[in-house]
């Protein structure tokens, strides 16, 4: 029996990034006797254990033979005959495909280190074309290494090219499209991902909304990158850079979808683009099946970022069917969220970045004054039922009265 350490430990120690896992694989082994050393068995479709003591991932060296459609459709053999290598060459990209022994001996047969040095994602066999995941994992790590000049070596891109042309992309569960989607959206630069997935044609296959984005031109008074598809990347981007939580990020790369549908005879302009949107946005909730709390910001800042905008100019009536509508007496949260991704859109704009967006005060502060009126002096006044209803909301009303006039002087 011999123990390697194989995959992203390897990797990124060799990069010099933090190492937050550790993946082992296991030659020259049986079921048998990995239970006899206390490993406790987990996972259905192939031998994988948790050490009795670390609780790591130990799994049995194994090859993998295509029999279906999609990311399940392999048939995977593990025994004491199986190799290091034979186990490698399986993996998706060189710099995932190296194995280190317990004294730190490096097995590489694929060349993934002289790749990291190349800062070049590379596959490893041909066999790369045969899971459709890999497309969107690999665009992943793009997202994840971009920063360090890591780009898509031209063969590979071809081959994820090949694989969203074969259809092979809508064999995917949408719950394992969604945890690729989410991890790749939280790294450094998310804008990366969504261009791979563009650049192999992958987009229009997962997300046609958004790919229909890119060549829709915008007002260049407002917007001087001009393209819709090239500023969501940019607010994505934004997100990013201000570490926004996952919920704003999606809300960010959905926004503007309704902006795809604007007749052509109707460029640079996209009147009630917020509107159209929101059947779009439904479906690419409803397609990757994201959590609640994602879907229902993205629907409400793709129906509501430009009200955000022009804050400042919103009557106080319209001002409090907002916070009513975010209902921010009980989810304050979620209004918050809702212009941090405003404000992410406001500055996803090429030269732009750095500008202020006095919004985002000016709303809090609304929020804050709807939030103070107390209901207590309301109740002891005889009030109740929809009588109190009524008068709760005239008093928040005219207390936004008083903050808009406060502001404004």
């Amino acid at each position: 029996m011999q123990i390697y350490k194989v995959g992203g430990a390897v990797r990124d120690r060799l990069l010099g990034r933090p190492v937050t896992d550790n993946d082992w694989v296991v030659v020259g082994a049986t079921v048998e006797q990995m239970h006899d050393k206390g490993f406790r068995p987990v996972g259905s479709d192939f031998p994988v254990f948790l050490h009795p003591d670390s609780g790591e991932e130990y799994a049995l060296a194994r090859t993998e033979r295509k029999s279906g459609v999609g990311y399940g459709g392999f048939t995977f053999h593990a025994s004491p005959e199986v190799t290091l290598e034979d186990d490698l060459i399986r993996r998706d990209l060189t710099i995932n495909a190296m194995a280190e022994d317990d004294e730190g001996n490096l097995t590489d047969p694929f060349n993934g280190q002289q790749d990291l040095q190349d800062r070049l994602l590379r596959h490893v066999s041909p066999a790369f074309a045969e899971d459709p995941l890999r497309v969107l994992r690999v665009a992943r790590f793009a997202a994840r290494f971009a920063g360090l000049g890591f780009t898509v070596a031209p063969q590979t891109l071809e081959l994820m090219r090949q694989l969203s042309e074969s259809g092979e992309l809508q064999a995917l569960t949408a719950e394992r499209s969604w945890k690729e989607i989410s991890r790749a959206l939280m790294e450094d630069q998310p804008q990366v991902f969504i261009q791979v997935l563009r650049d192999c044609g992958a987009l229009k296959q997962l997300m046609p909304e958004l790919d229909a984005l890119f060549g829709v031109p915008q007002p260049a008074a407002h917007h001087p990158e001009i393209d819709s598809g090239v500023h969501t990347l940019a607010v994505l981007e934004q997100a990013a850079l201000h570490h926004q939580p996952l919920t704003v990020r999606w809300a960010c790369l959905l926004h503007d979808l309704g902006k795809g549908t604007t007749p052509e005879a109707e460029w640079p302009r996209h009147i009630a683009h917020e509107k159209r949107g929101l059947k779009l946005i439904e479906a690419v909730n409803q397609r990757f099946k994201a959590p609640r709390d994602c879907q229902e910001l993205a629907l409400l800042v793709g129906e509501f970022h430009t009200h955000s905008h022009r804050a400042l100019e919103l009557k106080a009536s319209t001002l409090l069917e907002l916070l009513q509508r975010f209902d921010v007496y009980r989810r304050p949260q979620r209004f918050d969220e809702f212009i941090a991704a405003c404000e992410m859109d406001a500055r996803g704009r090429l030269g732009l970045e750095q500008r202020e967006y006095p919004q985002a005060h000016y709303l809090r502060g609304a929020a804050q004054a709807a939030r103070a009126v107390a209901v207590q002096p309301l109740v002891q006044q005889g009030y109740t039922g929809q009588a109190l209803g009524e008068a709760l909301k005239k008093a928040r009303l005219n207390a936004l009265k008083a903050y808009k006039d406060s502001a404004a002087g």
